[in-house]
């Protein structure tokens, strides 16, 4: 934070221009910020019927003055599981949730930073918009302070609480009555801001009588004079991460607007296939993994697999085929009969040329140990080469154990032993809810994991079939579809 005063804001005549205020408006959902912002304008410079996304400019001049405002986005306040479990049991009876449970920020979400930046070189004074239609919790609080936290230290000198809405109050009930009934929450956020704070009706900007703008300007200005003239400056190195932030958020919409035209593209045109074979030990989930991916019940789940099974569907514009096998024995590759054995290199025999991806299912509710490790991998080298690492992702089964856990918080967890699998793998790792066929939207994004491991390999986009796995091919398998001779079809040979 920089404290910083010019002839301009002191409103100096050697100044070139006429004296600015520079107003930084924040605060939650439905709080009023966007008619408050129309307020202090003096028009509908912004849309008030839609939530704020990007923050905005207006200037308008009041009493000679030049006025910048700074509508952005409402902050997050996180969903109380108290308030929302007593919404549950009032839901029949119409009750309205006194909580605000906001969907997790999108990709275009901006912080306060940006509106900062927006009215340079600095916000004289920031405004916490509260309504008091609403409730003011601890969580709205810790909302509040968050938001002021990211513009930097020193930004608590510069802030006045604006209520809105001050017109459903209970006739005969002013502000200072509200402030004082509504609790601990809302009385530490106006002391924290100096005890200022300012009332304000939106339905009335329009009346002849109203004062409410040239009042809350008075207070601005008073709390300049005690600043002694000096506006507020977001850190260099904030406004560095700020710009680094909303490079990755531009990165990620450019990247998904690029897969959302190369599958346009793909409609009308011969699909992309995909060939896929499931391994693992027993019970891992591997024929309930392929049904999800495949968006339907193709294998029988719940029982032991014992001959591999060949499944073909349509998903996301690309033509997968998906091999199921019979499971391993945890502990050795000894312990697991030759059959099963060559039952698994048959299976990748069924993929003809050879499987893009050996997807290796590990459930998230398992441990994995140095001997299951071991075996994992000596069952991979043995059966398909020193190669099939390249080719060999980890697949995560029953992903809705994790709740709201990240996977990658999942795998520091697990220990070196879950590291060095994936490390074996070149940390191609995906995770799967199984329970739900066709409704996990991170199939798509597990197939885009499959096509970028399949550009990384080059020239050697597939596992080729060895002569040894196609001794015997029809002894054990099992398929509802004449064997392919080859994949003139697939454009990722």
């Amino acid at each position: 934070m920089a404290a910083v005063s010019s002839a301009s804001d002191t409103g100096d005549p050697r100044g070139r221009h006429p004296p600015e205020r520079r107003l930084l408006i924040l605060g939650g959902p439905q709080s009023g910020k966007t008619s408050t912002a129309n307020t202090i304008l003096g028009d509908e410079v912004f849309d008030s019927g839609t939530e704020t996304t990007h923050s905005n400019v207006g200037q308008t001049e009041i009493y000679g003055r030049r006025v910048t405002v700074v509508d952005t986005p409402p902050w997050a306040i996180p969903s109380d599981p108290e308030s929302n479990t007593e919404a549950d049991t009032n839901d029949n009876a119409g009750a309205e949730s006194e909580s605000l449970p906001q969907p997790p920020p999108s990709l275009d979400s901006e912080g306060p930073c940006m509106g900062a930046i927006l009215c340079p070189p600095g916000p004289h004074a920031i405004l916490l918009v509260v309504s008091v239609t609403q409730p003011f919790t601890d969580i709205h609080r810790r909302a509040a302070e968050d938001q002021l936290a990211a513009l930097g230290g020193g930004t608590w000198r510069y802030s006045m609480v604006v209520f809105t809405g001050v017109d459903k109050l209970t006739k005969g009930v002013f502000i200072e009555e509200h402030i004082s009934n509504t609790g601990e929450s809302l009385q530490w956020l106006v002391e924290r801001c100096g005890s200022r704070y300012h009332a304000f009706d939106n339905t009335r900007k329009e009346t002849e009588d109203n004062t409410q703008v040239p009042e809350l300007m008075e207070k601005v200005e008073e709390m300049i004079t005690d600043n002694q003239g000096w506006y507020f400056e977001v850190n260099e190195l904030i406004l560095l991460e700020e710009e680094q932030a909303r490079r990755a958020l531009e990165e990620e919409r450019m990247r998904m607007e690029e897969h959302a035209r190369q599958r346009d593209q793909m409609i009308g045109g011969p699909p992309r296939e995909l060939r896929l074979l499931l391994l693992g030990w027993k019970g891992v989930g591997k024929s309930s993994v392929g049904n999800s991916i495949l968006g339907r019940r193709y294998f029988e789940s719940g029982q032991e697999t014992e001959l591999c099974l060949r499944r073909q569907a349509l998903v996301s514009g690309r033509r997968i085929t998906i091999v199921d096998t019979p499971g391993w024995d945890w502990f050795s590759v000894r312990r697991t009969p030759k059959r099963i054995r060559q039952e698994s290199q048959r299976g990748a025999a069924l993929l003809r040329p050879g499987p893009h991806t050996l997807l290796l299912v590990l459930p998230v509710v398992s441990s994995l140990t140095a001997r299951k490790r071991r075996t994992l991998l000596a069952h991979i080298e043995t059966l398909f080469g020193d190669s099939a690492c390249l080719h060999t992702m980890v697949l995560f089964s029953c992903g809705d154990w994790l709740g709201r856990t990240p996977i990658e918080e999942h795998i520091l967890r697990g220990g070196r032993e879950l590291q060095r699998l994936l490390e074996y793998c070149g940390n191609y790792y995906h995770v799967l809810d199984s329970k739900t066929p066709g409704k996990d939207r991170s199939v798509s994004v597990l197939l885009d994991k499959i096509e970028e491991m399949i550009r990384e390999n080059g020239d050697k986009a597939f596992l080729p079939i060895q002569t040894e796995w196609l001794s015997e091919e029809s002894s054990y398998s099992s398929d509802n579809t004449e064997p392919e001779d080859d994949c003139r079809g697939c454009q990722l040979q």
